[in-house]
């Protein structure tokens, strides 16, 4: 449900291809991390994004599960570790290129009992 605009900063400071290829939880951390001054309410975050709020709610969850956000009700901010948000940046990205590389199904058939999944 997107409302068809984004600001122009956001424009402007976006990679070629960036606004394609992100999925919800990318948006949003991305949103928090690019507006880490603020703390914001999920209705807030799902109106800016043209997300659903109910949606917004629970990605925000399951980021706090992995501390990449903080949360006093009701509002949410990134994480401040900047160290563990940079690896999950990095995590991300190498993830995709193993995905872009092997495939979603193969990489499952890669993963081993060593591997440790990501909290």
């Amino acid at each position: 449900m997107s409302s068809g605009t984004i600001d122009i900063d956001e424009f402007e400071s976006a990679d070629d291809g960036e606004f394609e290829t992100q999925n919800d939880t990318e948006r949003i951390v991305l949103f928090l991390d690019r507006n880490d001054d603020r703390a914001w309410k999920a209705a807030t975050i799902a109106e800016r994004l043209g997300l659903e709020t109910d949606a917004v709610s629970a990605i925000l969850s399951r980021l706090k599960e992995r501390d990449l956000v903080r949360h006093k009700s009701p509002y949410w901010a990134i994480t401040d570790d900047t160290d563990r948000l940079r690896a999950a940046y990095r995590l991300h990205r190498h993830h995709e290129g193993a995905d872009e590389q092997y495939g979603e199904e193969r990489l499952e058939e890669l993963r081993t009992d060593e591997m440790e999944e990501v909290q």
